[in-house]
């Protein structure tokens, strides 16, 4: 529906040259699931891309006025003549032997033998019982070429009766020797005008799948309202999306099944790298993902065995990336193998990983680059491996091995010191959705007591009113002032795990703030546990902020765990597990139970483009056992067991709705006389007052979009598609929750739309706001640490005499190692990347403009991208206002994370209509 560019439209006015004639396809009556010579595929879906109104073409009329519309010299011969125009989009970079073949191509569909397209009729033949039914070959391709040179178009001419009825479906097939990218098929030849069918997909090769395509046009219809002539096609297309959860996928294959994360783990390289199933157990629940069907490895029958790079992942054919984001990406995965190499040998060489020794080393990653001291070049010159490969990378130069300078310390470089920034970024960096307000007092552990200790707090009243100057605990919760960050009860039955890993050790923290009266948020006090021991039963200490040296460079170290806290929660909960991993199996439900033709099916498309493929690409390199996630981040190997453990106790999809979201932690009230039906608890919360504006204008649009389909009262109920859409969610892809009592009623067009909305805000506004600041706020180590390698010094202890004496080294040498900060930082970046082929919430590609033959619809999208236009105006005239402290004032970055728009590349802003890196 919207795309990040706009380019001009193809030329769809083409005369008709009677020099074609002697290539039309005479009218024939086949049933409509039939090809002469072949059996028709069922299995046809579209992706029919959601694009903004074409305002260069006037809005057609209904197809039912088309044959009204015919001429009266047309209607007195009894038969029409069409034109079909197909158009391909062929690769933009082709090496010499593409464009042999596809001259080859050219050459076969001039004669008509590659391309075999049929005109199924929505109105069923007496005789046959199906669609009426004409069919013809593509022969030649169109005088007036593309204004895109990588974009070609081929004709087919067709002669049907005049009572053939209104088109309602293309089956085309390929009889060519390779795959081919469908963008559309016009039919042209009525007087209203062409009549569109959107296609966006990839047409297989006969020799790989000998059944045919089918093709929809762009018109919508629920169900019920199916033409009888396409109504079995609009099943079998289905039938087919589902497979039968059988067999290896293949590549060219457009098959959606579901399956759990059996395949994070690989026993068979190394019993190490073995890692539990997540999904279909009490102990390791998880929503499901893409069925790939890989046979289990030998060591481990439930462990599906694993495809390395470069091997690609299946997903379905449609789902992976275009050709401008993979030659992204892959320039992306370029600068990180390069970031990552030389850090690497050079710990290979030195048999160690290097720590920091000051703040100028983390400096000289963006001065200078990473490179290898003299001595060690001179060693790797007599390996004959790595001599060759350094040659090559220190030959393309220092540039490409430095970083960016990360807006957290663009305009401050020291700004990441003070206790008001480490606040601000609760409310206004990358993380903000953990915050909460203290609402009861004491603070309990719901853990059981018995295996985790006593439940109460190390964070008392007198500890806590010490920090209040005055004011007691109680006044200061009536009064909403007490905040925490709380990941003592989720992270604690892990510690002790975390603590046994080499070079790893973490606290489970809390942290208390308090808001002034001046509107200022700062931290109070820090709790650090650990798990209980037989000589400390009570294993927690409290720390407050600092009163001279030792302790503020203490405070300094247990904010340092705490950002660790949060960074793992930050990367394993709310950004994979919230948006990634649960967005999964709505795209996978979407295609197996809504049709093409289906108007929520429409809606939805833009919001799953490249979802499934970038989360399999996770699955090979970053969550998987020994992959970047665990190499960098504290949890180590027991990540995913994490992320589970959050989505079994955690994850309600009631509660991921922003408004819901806020409420249940208690940093927003109900209040109906706001646009957004919430009122929030600090108004100078970025995240939250700028996500409200995104998830409104979301919400308008999409309660305007379902009421426009869903006329009657019952609508929602006896819509068999939608209804058979949400139970498979709830049933299958998220099986592992199905019985839970919060999943919301699917009666109405407004359970439909609080739906949609959820989904929709997950897949853009959500993931935007937790993705795109990963390397503005985290490619700056020490102002947000994935690990922590050392606990606290404390006085009795070896290592506290060393920290005394130089407490800057203790600091840094807990930090993450050389190696391991220019590995996250090298992902960081390619995760904060746009691609140039981005598609942004509101904006629309012109070449996928005719998604929908609904001019209604049409003016209803446009007016939900110029309200994301004015909501762009007001974030903007916020990050100038001077009373927002938490996104203006000196050497504070605006907060620019729910800025609509974007061009390429690390931008810290913009929203992208799916989960798309």
């Amino acid at each position: 529906m919207y795309a990040a560019k706009q380019v001009s439209p193809l030329k769809s006015n083409f005369s008709f040259q009677r020099s074609l004639a002697a290539s039309s396809g005479k009218y024939a009556f086949f049933p409509a699931n039939r090809v002469p010579g072949s059996r028709v595929n069922p299995s046809g879906s579209i992706k029919a891309a959601i694009s903004r109104e074409d305002k260069a073409v006037k809005s057609a009329k209904s197809l039912e006025e088309v044959n009204g519309s015919l001429s009266t010299s047309v209607k007195n011969r009894g038969v029409i003549d069409l034109k079909a125009v197909i158009t391909i989009r062929k690769k933009m970079k082709e090496n010499i032997s593409e464009k042999i073949e596809d001259q080859w191509e050219f050459f076969i569909n001039g004669i008509g033998q590659g391309i075999v397209i049929q005109l199924i009729s929505e109105e069923i033949d007496p005789v046959t019982n199906s669609g009426k039914s004409v069919q013809s070959s593509v022969r030649g391709w169109l005088p007036e070429p593309s204004s895109h040179t990588h974009i070609v178009q081929y004709a087919a001419d067709f002669t049907v009766p005049s009572d053939f009825g209104n088109p309602g479906a293309i089956l085309i097939t390929n009889f060519h020797g390779k795959e081919f990218y469908l963008l559309e098929i016009v039919v042209h030849g009525f007087q209203v005008g062409p009549i569109f069918f959107p296609a966006n997909t990839w047409i297989h090769s006969r020799k790989d799948n000998p059944e045919s395509r089918i093709i929809f046009t762009n018109r919508v219809y629920l169900p019920a309202q199916t033409p009888p002539g396409i109504k079995d096609l609009r099943r079998e297309d289905l039938l087919s999306i589902r497979g039968n959860g059988k067999g290896e996928r293949k590549l060219h294959e457009r098959v959606y099944d579901y399956a759990p994360y059996n395949d994070l783990g690989n026993p068979d390289k190394d019993k190490a790298l073995a890692r539990p199933v997540l999904g279909g157990s009490e102990e390791w629940p998880y929503p499901r993902r893409c069925r790939t069907g890989q046979p289990p490895t030998r060591t481990d029958h439930l462990t599906e065995s694993r495809i390395e790079k470069p091997h690609p992942v299946y997903v379905p054919r449609d789902e992976t990336f275009e050709e401008i984001k993979q030659n992204s990406f892959s320039a992306g995965r370029m600068k990180a193998l390069l970031h990552n190499l030389i850090p690497s040998i050079a710990a290979a060489l030195s048999n160690s990983d290097i720590p920091f020794t000051c703040f100028s080393d983390i400096d000289k990653l963006y001065n200078e680059g990473v490179l290898l001291r003299s001595d060690q070049q001179k060693q790797a010159a007599h390996n004959p491996v790595l001599g060759n490969i350094l040659d090559k990378v220190l030959r393309i130069g220092e540039r490409l091995l430095k970083y960016e300078i990360p807006a957290i310390i663009k305009r401050d470089r020291f700004a990441w010191l003070r206790d008001n920034e480490f606040a601000r970024q609760t409310l206004a960096g990358v993380n903000p959705v953990n915050i909460e307000i203290l609402k009861e007092f004491p603070i309990l552990s719901k853990l059981d007591p018995a295996i985790y200790g006593p439940p109460e707090s190390a964070l008392t009243k007198d500890l806590i009113e010490q920090e209040l100057h005055g004011m007691t605990v109680e006044k200061a919760i009536e009064e909403r002032r007490l905040f925490i960050l709380d990941y003592h009860d989720m992270l604690l039955p892990f510690i002790k795990k975390i603590n046994s890993l080499p070079g790893r050790k973490a606290y489970a923290t809390r942290t208390i703030f308090f808001y002034s009266p001046a509107g200022m948020l700062r931290p109070i006090a820090i709790e650090l546990s650990l798990p209980p021991t037989t000589s400390s039963p009570c294993n927690k200490h409290a720390q407050t902020h600092g009163r001279d040296a030792t302790t503020h460079w203490i405070w300094k170290l247990a904010k340092a765990h705490v950002c660790s806290n949060d960074a793992g929660v930050h990367q394993l909960v709310n950004h994979w597990l919230r948006t990634h991993a649960c967005m999964e199996p709505y795209i996978i439900a979407t295609h197996r139970q809504l049709s093409q033709m289906h108007p929520i099916y429409k809606l939805l498309h833009p919001h799953m483009r490249y979802t499934l493929e970038i989360n399999a690409l996770a699955r090979q390199s970053l969550i998987n056992g020994g992959g970047i996630i665990e190499a960098c981040f504290g949890p180590g190997k027991y990540s995913m067991e994490i992320s589970s453990a959050a989505y079994k106790s955690l994850w309600r999809f009631d509660l991921e709705a922003l408004p819901a979201d806020l409420i249940r932690r208690g940093m927003a009230v109900e209040d109906p006389s706001m646009p957004s039906g919430v009122r929030l608890v600090i108004e100078d919360y970025p995240y939250a007052s700028d996500g409200l504006l995104i998830w409104s204008a979301i919400k308008e649009w999409v309660e305007s979009y379902v009421s426009h389909f869903y006329l009657e009262t019952n609508s929602v109920t006896s819509d068999v598609e939608i209804q058979e859409w949400w139970n498979e969610i709830k049933n299958k892809g998220h099986h592992d929750k199905r019985n839970e009592p919060w999943w919301p009623e699917l009666n109405t067009k407004e359970d439909l739309s609080g739906i949609l909305t959820t989904m929709i805000w997950i897949a853009s506004g959500q993931h935007a706001a937790i993705n795109f600041g990963q390397y503005p706020f985290g490619g700056y180590v020490p102002n947000r640490p994935t690990l922590v390698r050392k606990l606290i010094p404390q006085a009795n202890e070896r290592d506290y005499e060393n920290f005394i004496q130089n407490p800057q080294h203790t600091f840094l040498s807990s930090l993450p190692t050389q190696l391991q900060a220019a590995k996250v930082m090298a992902v960081q970046d390619s995760l904060s990347t746009h691609s140039p082929d981005e598609e942004y919430l509101g904006e629309m590609n012109l070449l996928h403009r005719h998604w929908i033959d609904d001019h209604k619809i049409l003016q209803l999208f446009k007016r939900f991208s110029a309200r994301l236009e004015e909501i762009e105006e007001i974030i903007n005239l916020r990050n100038k206002d001077t009373r927002l402290k938490n996104r203006s004032g000196a050497g504070i970055p605006p907060y620019e994370l729910l800025l609509p728009t974007s061009g390429p590349g690390v931008t810290g802003r913009g929203i992208p209509n799916s989960v798309s890196i």
